[in-house]
């Protein structure tokens, strides 16, 4: 699975739309839809920003895994 499914299905899964999670990881609406529409590449700054927001790990939004583990405490 992509990571462009697994970021949508997470949002969905929240019940967030894609103007509150743009604004959570701090980038417009519009790109945020490109991000999950595949037409742009997320940033990884970006996907550890939405890692922490679900809280799950980053093995688990790239698709190495299907487990959603925690994301990491530190």
């Amino acid at each position: 699975m992509l990571y462009i499914q697994r970021i949508r299905e997470l949002r969905e899964d929240n019940d967030y739309n894609q103007t509150y999670v743009a604004q959570l990881i701090h980038v417009d609406q519009t790109t945020y839809s490109n991000y999950e529409l595949g037409k742009v590449r997320m940033p990884i700054e970006c996907i550890v920003k939405l890692a922490r927001v679900y809280n799950v790990n980053l093995d688990y939004i790239i698709g190495v895994s299907d487990v959603r583990n925690e994301f990491p405490k530190k």
